[in-house]
């Protein structure tokens, strides 16, 4: 069952820090970006320590705001975002062709929530791979209670270099996670690796799309803003990733940037024009309220000094995340289906 409380949020900021280093975890965050002077390579070569510290300190937010499944879908007119979050792991599980008794691995699964779902719809076992001791904590309580710990497991590496036999799996798929990745190469590389010969890896990724100008200096404050309030050290363009499938040894069977087709924007949880009672806390109003909640619970003692902070720049990757999708230069739902092949 999903955190849903302010208390449950204000105990979970900071993840596994101690809760009197919060503020200072924030502040060497912050400076790995380029809104506070970082580098890219610098991001890159410490992208573990980044993003480590990104998710132990934003997991409970994002839990609070968005429930177990950290990530966008395309959504229909008239259908939740809950809904419409489930059933875009449903695509992705029938697009593998995932099928009862296989060994699937979730590539960058956060605290499981698509995990879940994909190994109850399609009665797979599921390994999810993090490299966030706090988000795997999490994950375990709520495996334990959807009753799938039997069956799903997960195993704290980085997956730049997995600790996995080469042909492990039927079927790899990674949301919205492998931006972490400091080289997408690399990582498709150890993907290719663990995949058995002749089966399938899909993704969402996020990425620039043709439209990103990178010398327009409004894409790129956009896109700086992304990447501070996502925890990413740079963010590649579509092109890239396709080339970088390509040269892993992948055939591409086929890719798309579904946000194209999407009959409600995206971005639409994240617009401070659009209310909604069914996402209540990811609007306008809702993000007010948790703004001075977190206040209000940093000033009595309840959330460790550095919250506010947090939520800022979460505050920020919301901005930006809207106003790439408006000028349509960012997708957060590069889709992507490839295959190993059968001599790989």
């Amino acid at each position: 069952m999903s955190k849903a409380g302010a208390f449950d949020l204000a105990s979970g900021v900071g993840g596994k820090i101690d809760k009197t280093e919060v503020l200072s975890a924030v502040e060497k965050y912050e400076k790995y970006h380029v809104c506070y002077g970082g580098e890219e390579e610098e991001r890159k070569a410490n992208y573990t320590d980044m993003v480590n510290k990104y998710y132990d300190l934003v997991t409970s937010f994002y839990e609070f705001g968005w429930g177990e499944s950290f990530h966008f879908a395309p959504r229909w007119k008239g259908e939740s975002l809950r809904e419409s979050i489930k059933r875009h792991e449903h695509f992705l599980a029938l697009q593998l062709g995932l099928k009862s008794g296989q060994k699937v691995l979730d590539v960058g699964c956060g605290i499981g929530g698509p995990l879940r779902e994909i190994a109850q719809f399609s009665s797979t076992s599921v390994t999810g791979l993090n490299n966030n001791e706090y988000q795997i904590t999490r994950g375990k309580e709520l495996n334990r209670f959807a009753r799938v710990d039997k069956t799903c497991n997960f195993v704290k590496a980085d997956f730049m270099k997995m600790p996995f036999p080469d042909n492990s799996f039927d079927a790899v798929y990674a949301i919205e996670a492998t931006c972490h990745a400091p080289d997408a190469y690399g990582c498709y590389k150890e993907i290719y690796r663990v995949l058995k010969p002749g089966q399938c890896f899909a993704a969402y990724e996020w990425c620039m799309t043709d439209a990103f100008d990178p010398n327009n200096q409004e894409h790129q404050k956009i896109k700086a803003e992304i990447e501070i309030g996502d925890g990413l050290p740079d963010i590649r363009s579509t092109r890239k990733c396709l080339e970088a499938l390509k040269q892993a040894g992948f055939e591409v069977i086929w890719e798309k940037d579904l946000a194209a087709d999407s009959p409600l924007p995206w971005y639409l949880p994240l617009d401070t024009s659009h209310f909604s009672l069914s996402s209540f806390r990811l609007t306008s109003v809702g993000r007010f309220v948790t703004r001075n909640m977190v206040k209000a619970l940093e000033f009595v003692g309840l959330a460790p000094k550095g919250s506010q902070r947090v939520q800022d720049f979460l505050e920020k990757a919301a901005e930006g995340l809207v106003a790439g999708g408006r000028k349509e230069i960012f997708t957060p739902m590069y889709f992507f289906l490839a295959r190993k092949p059968q001599h790989g």
